[in-house]
Formats: structure tokens, sequence, C-alpha cells
């Protein structure tokens, strides 16, 4: 993810630094939606949005099964504790 940041912002600083112009930032959009289109790059963002949620379900009911067991923790505390 770093790495993508990092070659994101070269390239916008070399566009935007670039003496090329227009011509040249229309080259290189161009070839960013070629490669954001192709086969290879869609098949790798569809595997890693289904890893993506695959892992957010097993985060929900890691928490969900801590919350119960903190809620059922504190239940027993409070049924414990004398009445002040």
């Amino acid at each position: 993810m770093k790495k993508l940041i990092l070659l994101a912002g070269i390239g916008i600083g070399y566009v935007l630094g670039s003496k090329a112009g227009r011509e040249r930032y229309e080259q290189i959009r161009a070839g960013a939606s070629k490669v954001a289109e192709s086969p290879t790059v869609q098949t790798a963002a569809a595997k890693a949005t289904e890893q993506a949620a695959a892992a957010a379900e097993v985060a929900k009911e890691k928490v969900t099964e801590a919350a119960s067991t903190v809620a059922d923790k504190a239940r027993r505390e409070a049924s414990i504790q004398p009445a002040p």
C-alpha cells in the first residue's frame, strides 16, 4: 500500500512538474487507464475485495465474541457485588 501511494505521488509530481504539458499528461492518463482496465489488474482487485470482505467477517465474529465475553463477565461481577 505504501509503495502504491509513493508511486502515485511520484506520478502526480511528474505530471505537475512536467514541461511536456498536456500531451504528456494525456499519455500518462491513457496508460494508467489501460493498466487499470487490464484483466490482470481487475482480477487482482476482485481478489483483494474478496479477501477484505472475508477478513472483515472474521473481525466481526471476533469482536462479537469478545463483546459477549465482556458482557457476561460484567453481569457476573455485578451479581456478586453487594448493594451499597
